[in-house]
């Protein structure tokens, strides 16, 4: 399994982005290699993410080509670049 963690500034409210966020659910949902998303708010302003579990290495690369993951940056008004991290799990604490 591999997490994906992504970190982004926004120009815009934190009502916006909930708004955006609850409305692209189900696209996401949709996704059959996504296991779990879960969505963050930084405690510095503006920032936000989204933390991946992923069932692969090639649903992410897949991912990435889609045009879902190609309009994040424009649909959250994101400033600069996004941080994005992979990591491959290597066990859970709890099974």
């Amino acid at each position: 399994m591999f997490m994906q963690f992504v970190q982004f500034e926004t120009s815009l409210t934190e009502r916006e982005v909930l708004n955006i966020a609850e409305a692209r659910s189900p696209e996401f949902r949709a996704l059959p290699s996504l296991v779990q998303k879960f969505y963050l708010k930084s405690a510095k302003p503006n920032h936000y993410g989204g933390l991946y579990l992923w069932d692969s290495a090639e649903a992410i690369a897949e991912f990435r080509q889609s045009d879902l993951a190609k309009t994040i940056p424009s649909v959250y008004k994101i400033v600069g670049a996004p941080n994005v991290g992979i990591h491959e799990l290597l066990f859970p604490l709890r099974g």
